[in-house]
């Protein structure tokens, strides 16, 4: 679902505050390519949802991943992840653009 107001403030700005935005989505965002190695390798023990800053749910999975009953828990949350990491990414890239533009807007004032 596009989000509306976070395109409106895009408009907003300039060229070079444009240029800054797309910098600092260099800097701060999710890799898609990253999120999905990440999963394959590393999934069982929460690796990509470190990564995508969902410690919660990454501790989750590590501290299931130590039992046998856990690790079969586990295993069906990392088929499900396979499916929604795509959506994580998506959302947390918006996520960061939102912020960075609402940073340069602040900044404007100043």
């Amino acid at each position: 679902m596009p989000n509306y107001s976070g395109l409106i403030k895009k408009g907003e700005l300039n060229e070079r505050e444009l240029m800054l935005v797309d910098q600092e989505m260099r800097r701060r965002g999710k890799n898609m390519i990253v999120a999905y190695v990440l999963w394959l390798v590393l999934g069982l023990i929460g690796g990509h949802r470190w990564y995508m800053n969902r410690p919660i749910t990454a501790g989750t999975q590590l501290l299931l991943s130590l039992t046998i009953y856990g690790l079969m828990i586990t295993s069906l949350w990392w088929i499900a992840d396979a499916f929604l990491l795509q959506r994580y990414v998506q959302d947390k890239n918006r996520d960061i653009e939102n912020d960075v533009v609402d940073e340069l807007l602040a900044s404007r004032g100043k």
